[in-house]
């Protein structure tokens, strides 16, 4: 369906953002806008030019956005105050779940997660009132869980990573006869391409932008926006060293995969490649960057000590890539997606101390 995700995308895109900005802000109330302030070269230190800025969106998650501002609030829970969710990774679930309710197919929805996309789930599932499960890897981040909790998932903890979650995952959904909604989905990419048009609009014309790669939605939606929207901005791919199954299918050309994930920055932490993620970003993308534990932990510090921006390891990355490509991207406007801000305090207080977290 690659050339299909390219033309739904490109014929749908415009109208999906006035559908969305009717129907979140009736049914969700959309709360206030906050702006977060924009991470400028001098605060950075990096050698460009000084007329030139760093643009960046926020999502999955954070509190505070600069090109996705609308911030929904749940219904109060046991958990107060870590509910908060970030609404542009929901839509694509909304998109999802009315499609598939809509076919009278929807009783109930399973998910695998290290928390992100698993926080948007039970939203959005509440939304479209169905239940929702989500398996998450044992030793997952305790705050992402109860996360999770607090938006009425069921939550099942089990396998070594999130690749062996997802293998039971798949096996639960048989047995219950759950609807599986997957991490990587043409109507999922679509709902998220919405950020990275938000994005581009307002962030004017870009040269690049980088996107950081779990199982791949977020990057194939910014590619998506692009080509909907006729830009000639480079997206450019994010992979960690230790989770690089993406970079080698770019390589190849084909879906690969690596035997270990072992990287702090989970949401970036998949062994699989998904072949259909791959056929978009080797398409769409100029170049995969891969960027090791100790960048993204630099990147991070970096983000918290210039706007007080908290990242998780996957949402700094895209900012480690920048900052190892600095030289190379000289004189020009790029974007960074900042995907994820859920990131356990005491991980990022060790973060903010000069550690990089050990997995």
């Amino acid at each position: 369906w690659p050339d299909q995700i390219k033309t739904h995308a490109a014929m749908q895109a415009l109208e999906l953002l006035v559908t969305f900005d009717i129907k979140m802000s009736a049914t969700a109330k959309l709360a206030h806008y906050v702006i977060a302030p924009r991470l400028t070269l001098e605060q950075t230190g990096m050698s460009l030019p000084a007329e030139t800025l760093v643009p960046y969106s926020m999502g999955y998650g954070m509190p505070y956005a600069q090109y996705t501002p609308a911030i929904v609030d749940p219904p109060a829970s046991p958990q107060p105050g870590i509910e908060r969710l970030r609404i542009f990774n929901s839509e694509g679930l909304i998109v999802f779940s009315s499609i598939e309710q809509e076919r009278g197919q929807t009783v109930g929805v399973i998910t695998a997660s290290t928390g992100n996309h698993g926080q948007s789930i039970p939203f959005a599932a509440r939304h479209e009132g169905v239940p929702a499960v989500v398996v998450v890897p044992e030793n997952n981040s305790a705050e992402k869980n109860a996360a999770m909790r607090a938006l009425g998932a069921e939550l099942i903890e089990t396998g070594h990573d999130f690749n062996a979650a997802k293998d039971a995952m798949e096996k639960m959904a048989a047995e219950r006869g759950l609807d599986i909604v997957p991490s990587f989905h043409p109507e999922l990419v679509l709902g998220v391409s919405t950020y990275a048009h938000e994005l581009f609009d307002e962030a004017g014309e870009l040269d690049a932008v980088y996107v950081p790669i779990g199982m791949g939605s977020g990057c194939c939606g910014v590619i998506s926006a692009r080509d909907a929207l006729g830009l000639k901005t480079e997206v450019i791919g994010v992979v960690s060293t230790e989770a690089n199954a993406y970079a080698r299918s770019f390589q190849s050309g084909k879906a690969e995969a690596t035997n270990s994930a072992r990287t702090f920055a989970e949401g970036m932490a998949v062994r699989i490649a998904h072949e259909d993620a791959v056929a978009i970003i080797n398409r769409g993308c100029s170049r995969i960057v891969e960027v090791n534990d100790d960048e993204i932990a630099a990147a991070m510090r970096l983000l918290f000590r210039t706007t007080r921006t908290v990242a998780e390891g996957a949402g700094a990355a895209a900012l480690a890539a920048l900052m190892q490509e600095q030289s190379k991207m000289a004189s020009k406007r790029v974007g960074v997606v900042l995907s994820g801000g859920n990131i356990d305090a005491a991980r990022f207080g060790k973060v903010l101390a000069g550690e990089t977290p050990k997995v």
